[in-house]
């Protein structure tokens, strides 16, 4: 199990940047309860009274009274996973999660030899997943291919002793600041018997300085996880705002043009990345986070134009994306072709006002196909599938003429 991000996405409805205060509470609570249940030593930064947080998160801990954090600066738990009922990895973040400057800092300890039982990922997987954050909690793609790569051995101090690591290190494309922000290293190291993995950004590894945990440091990663998830979860709110008056001044069918390109660019990315077996990776902007504010879009449109209900409404936009993308997958015309633009059109045309489109007996194939149960003869499906592409290319001939 995983807690990220994810799992705790804004709720729709309502104010418009409303915290859901209660499902916080509820995090709280469960990260509280997987603090008590550690069985293993686990490691965070040594803030040596420095940073916003400081001494006063320490002694406020103390007695239990640590709330006042600042979420751009503070310590917090980030995520941990279970193997066979057991806590496997515990990890911890720390500094300045709100910029591309940091500095930031996530530690990861793991169970005592619980690398001969699960493979741990590899340290380009650690900074890859840190630049997946930096979209998903700030909005900024800082792309994939970084300026310069090092592998290299430094020396970083936990509990005062030195201890060897294993760095990988992709500075970022350019010079200067710009480059340095965008640099980020990952790092391997063993403290008695049990797997720690670094990552940071705005740091350099030789100034980061690890110590154990014990009990009166809990409660900073507690309260300091729930402040992160309010901070983060407005900010989300606040770009889904921005989104929507974006998606509002849309005119005519735009949004339903936008949607079907997204789409059909998502679902032909998926089929490349199964078919390579994970070696052609998605764009960050599709392995990120879904494109809700564009149903949300096409669905208002929908429910305007054809004079639908919202249920009616968002029907009609999944059988549309559907076909599209299904026709994507199947065809090689679809995109960048005059066929393929007429057809997006002509679909778009037949969901939205019902239009006697040239391609209409396509679209009444796919809503046939469509309407056939789960449980139906594979010979059949496929037959209908087949009748419905050969509409598609019956059309195609038609428009050569």
């Amino acid at each position: 199990m995983t807690i990220s991000s994810d799992s705790w996405a804004a709720e729709p409805g309502g104010d418009l940047f409303a915290v859901n205060e209660e499902r916080l509470e509820v995090q709280e609570r469960t990260v509280r309860q997987i603090f008590a249940e550690l069985d293993f030593v686990i490691y965070g930064v040594d803030r040596g009274g420095r940073g916003v947080r400081g001494n006063r998160a320490d002694s406020s801990a103390a007695d239990g009274n640590a709330t006042d954090c600042d979420a751009t600066d503070s310590d917090a738990m980030s995520d941990y996973e279970t193997l066979n009922g057991d806590i496997s990895w515990f990890e911890l973040r720390s500094g300045d999660w709100s910029s591309l400057d940091g500095p930031y800092v996530t530690v990861r300890t793991y169970q005592p030899g619980i690398e001969r039982h699960t493979p741990l990922p590899e340290l380009e997987e650690l900074i890859e997943r840190e630049r997946d954050r930096v979209y998903e909690q700030l909005g900024l793609d800082e792309g994939d291919s970084p300026g310069r790569v090092r592998s290299l051995r430094e020396w970083i101090n936990v509990g005062g002793e030195p201890t060897p690591v294993q760095i990988h290190e992709e500075r970022g494309v350019g010079h200067g600041p710009t480059a340095k922000a965008r640099t980020v290293w990952a790092g391997r190291l063993m403290v008695y018997g049990s797997v720690v993995l670094l990552c940071g950004r705005g740091i350099e590894p030789a100034d980061v300085d690890l110590r154990y945990l014990s009990g009166r440091d809990h409660d900073r990663f507690i309260t300091g996880r729930t402040e992160l998830l309010r901070q983060v979860e407005i900010a989300k709110l606040q770009r889904m705002a921005q989104a929507r008056r974006g998606q509002s001044a849309l005119t005519g069918l735009d949004a339903h043009r936008l949607l079907i390109e997204s789409s059909v660019e998502r679902a032909l990315a998926e089929r490349a990345h199964l078919a390579s077996c994970g070696r052609v990776k998605l764009p960050r902007r599709l392995r990120v986070g879904e494109p809700v504010e564009q149903w949300t879009a096409a669905i208002r449109q929908q429910m305007r134009y054809a004079s639908e209900t919202r249920r009616e409404a968002a029907a009609a936009v999944q059988l549309m994306v559907g076909q599209l993308c299904r026709l994507a997958e199947k065809t090689d015309w679809l995109v960048g072709s005059a066929d393929g633009r007429a057809a997006l059109e002509e679909v778009i045309r037949y969901t939205v006002f019902a239009s006697q489109v040239p391609s209409l007996p396509a679209q009444l194939a796919w809503a046939e196909l469509q309407r056939r149960p789960a449980d139906s003869p594979p010979g059949s499906t496929l037959r209908c599938e087949a009748a419905w592409l050969a509409a598609w290319e019956q059309w195609r001939r038609e428009r050569a003429r």
